[in-house]
Protein backbone atom coordinates (compact mmCIF):
# COMPACT_ATOMS: atom_id res chain seq x y z
CA UNK A 1 0.00 0.00 0.00
CA UNK A 2 2.76 2.19 0.73
CA UNK A 3 5.50 1.07 -1.51
CA UNK A 4 6.37 4.43 -3.51
CA UNK A 5 6.06 6.08 0.15
CA UNK A 6 7.91 9.72 0.54
CA UNK A 7 7.76 10.86 4.37
CA UNK A 8 6.22 13.70 4.58
CA UNK A 9 6.07 17.11 7.06
CA UNK A 10 5.47 16.71 10.95
CA UNK A 11 3.59 19.79 11.13
CA UNK A 12 1.03 18.43 7.83
CA UNK A 13 0.51 14.86 10.38
CA UNK A 14 0.29 17.83 13.34
CA UNK A 15 -2.37 20.04 11.59
CA UNK A 16 -4.08 16.69 10.56
CA UNK A 17 -4.38 16.07 14.47
CA UNK A 18 -5.00 19.63 15.87
CA UNK A 19 -7.95 19.79 12.80
CA UNK A 20 -9.24 16.19 13.96
CA UNK A 21 -9.85 16.59 17.32
CA UNK A 22 -13.16 16.79 18.49
CA UNK A 23 -13.61 20.19 20.06
CA UNK A 24 -17.77 20.09 20.73
CA UNK A 25 -17.08 17.17 22.27
CA UNK A 26 -14.19 19.09 25.14
CA UNK A 27 -11.10 17.16 23.43
CA UNK A 28 -8.28 19.29 23.67
CA UNK A 29 -5.46 19.38 21.97
CA UNK A 30 -2.17 20.75 23.75
CA UNK A 31 1.35 20.91 22.46
CA UNK A 32 2.34 18.17 24.34
CA UNK A 33 -0.66 15.91 23.44
CA UNK A 34 0.14 16.82 19.84
CA UNK A 35 3.93 15.83 20.20
CA UNK A 36 3.61 12.53 21.20
CA UNK A 37 0.32 11.44 18.80
CA UNK A 38 2.83 12.69 15.89
CA UNK A 39 5.35 10.03 17.48
CA UNK A 40 2.77 7.03 17.57
CA UNK A 41 1.93 8.32 14.42
CA UNK A 42 5.40 7.74 12.91
CA UNK A 43 6.58 4.71 14.85
CA UNK A 44 3.28 2.25 14.04
CA UNK A 45 4.32 3.47 10.62
CA UNK A 46 7.89 2.62 10.83
CA UNK A 47 6.39 -0.50 12.42
CA UNK A 48 4.65 -1.86 9.93
CA UNK A 49 5.83 -0.18 6.60
CA UNK A 50 9.20 -0.29 7.63
CA UNK A 51 9.97 3.57 6.28
CA UNK A 52 8.96 6.97 8.69
CA UNK A 53 5.94 8.49 7.42
CA UNK A 54 7.64 12.19 8.63
CA UNK A 55 10.82 13.71 7.71
CA UNK A 56 12.05 15.35 11.19
CA UNK A 57 13.67 12.98 14.07
CA UNK A 58 12.45 12.91 17.49
CA UNK A 59 14.58 14.02 20.45
CA UNK A 60 14.48 13.04 23.56
CA UNK A 61 13.51 15.53 25.93
CA UNK A 62 12.10 15.22 29.52
CA UNK A 63 8.82 15.43 28.87
CA UNK A 64 9.12 12.61 26.25
CA UNK A 65 9.66 12.68 21.80
CA UNK A 66 9.42 15.94 20.35
CA UNK A 67 10.14 17.29 16.61
CA UNK A 68 11.54 20.50 17.40
CA UNK A 69 9.95 22.09 14.34
CA UNK A 70 6.28 21.83 15.98
CA UNK A 71 8.09 22.80 19.44
CA UNK A 72 9.05 25.89 17.84
CA UNK A 73 5.78 26.82 15.83
CA UNK A 74 3.64 25.95 19.24
CA UNK A 75 5.83 26.83 21.78
CA UNK A 76 4.14 30.17 22.73
CA UNK A 77 0.65 28.45 23.05
CA UNK A 78 2.02 26.58 26.43
CA UNK A 79 -0.32 24.63 27.86
CA UNK A 80 -3.51 25.88 25.80
CA UNK A 81 -5.64 24.04 23.34
CA UNK A 82 -4.51 24.69 19.91
CA UNK A 83 -6.90 26.38 17.43
CA UNK A 84 -7.80 24.52 13.80
CA UNK A 85 -5.18 25.33 11.16
CA UNK A 86 -5.22 25.40 7.59
CA UNK A 87 -2.60 24.67 5.07
CA UNK A 88 -1.56 21.58 3.15
CA UNK A 89 -3.44 18.18 3.80
CA UNK A 90 -2.22 15.48 4.45
CA UNK A 91 -2.34 12.72 1.48
CA UNK A 92 -5.18 11.07 0.98
CA UNK A 93 -3.95 7.69 1.48
CA UNK A 94 -2.80 8.14 5.04
CA UNK A 95 -5.58 9.49 6.61
CA UNK A 96 -7.61 6.01 7.81
CA UNK A 97 -3.91 5.27 9.08
CA UNK A 98 -3.90 8.62 10.85
CA UNK A 99 -7.76 7.84 12.43
CA UNK A 100 -6.05 4.76 13.58
CA UNK A 101 -3.72 6.32 15.47
CA UNK A 102 -6.05 9.03 16.42
CA UNK A 103 -9.26 6.59 17.99
CA UNK A 104 -5.89 4.29 19.62
CA UNK A 105 -4.14 7.41 21.45
CA UNK A 106 -6.56 10.27 20.91
CA UNK A 107 -8.59 9.09 24.27
CA UNK A 108 -5.83 9.48 26.62
CA UNK A 109 -4.79 12.98 27.91
CA UNK A 110 -1.45 14.71 27.46
CA UNK A 111 0.30 13.58 30.51
CA UNK A 112 -0.93 9.92 30.17
CA UNK A 113 0.81 9.67 26.66
CA UNK A 114 4.14 11.12 28.47
CA UNK A 115 4.09 9.01 30.87
CA UNK A 116 3.68 6.31 27.88
CA UNK A 117 6.66 7.33 25.71
CA UNK A 118 8.54 7.15 28.89
CA UNK A 119 8.27 3.61 29.97
CA UNK A 120 9.04 2.51 26.33
CA UNK A 121 12.58 1.40 25.12
CA UNK A 122 13.50 4.26 21.99
CA UNK A 123 12.58 7.06 24.36
CA UNK A 124 14.24 5.42 27.31
CA UNK A 125 17.11 4.34 25.17
CA UNK A 126 17.85 7.78 24.01
CA UNK A 127 17.44 9.36 27.10
CA UNK A 128 19.91 7.06 28.57
CA UNK A 129 21.39 8.00 32.11
CA UNK A 130 20.31 11.43 31.74
CA UNK A 131 18.25 12.64 35.26
CA UNK A 132 14.24 12.97 34.90
CA UNK A 133 13.89 16.72 34.11
CA UNK A 134 17.47 16.96 32.06
CA UNK A 135 17.79 18.62 28.82
CA UNK A 136 18.43 16.51 26.19
CA UNK A 137 18.70 16.95 22.05
CA UNK A 138 19.75 13.19 21.36
CA UNK A 139 17.61 12.05 18.45
CA UNK A 140 15.11 8.69 18.77
CA UNK A 141 16.49 6.40 16.71
CA UNK A 142 13.80 5.25 13.64
CA UNK A 143 15.49 1.88 13.68
CA UNK A 144 14.57 1.93 17.28
CA UNK A 145 10.97 3.10 17.34
CA UNK A 146 10.33 0.56 14.47
CA UNK A 147 12.20 -2.94 15.80
CA UNK A 148 10.21 -1.86 19.62
CA UNK A 149 6.77 -1.10 18.00
CA UNK A 150 7.13 -3.66 15.34
CA UNK A 151 8.18 -6.44 17.97
CA UNK A 152 4.39 -5.53 19.60
CA UNK A 153 2.88 -6.52 16.05
CA UNK A 154 5.34 -9.96 16.40
CA UNK A 155 7.73 -8.60 13.19
CA UNK A 156 11.36 -9.65 13.50
CA UNK A 157 13.66 -6.63 14.02
CA UNK A 158 15.60 -5.45 10.99
CA UNK A 159 19.26 -4.01 10.38
CA UNK A 160 18.33 -0.61 8.59
CA UNK A 161 15.42 0.84 7.54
Amino acid sequence: MFDNWKPIGAKTVARWFVNNADRDAGEAMTQLKLQKLVYYADAWFLANFNKPLIKEDFEAWAHGPVVRALYVKYRSHGWDALAPESGINVPKEVEDYLEAVFDQYGQYGAKKLEKMTHSETPWMEARGDLPPEAASSTKISKLSMRNYYGSKIEKEPIQAL
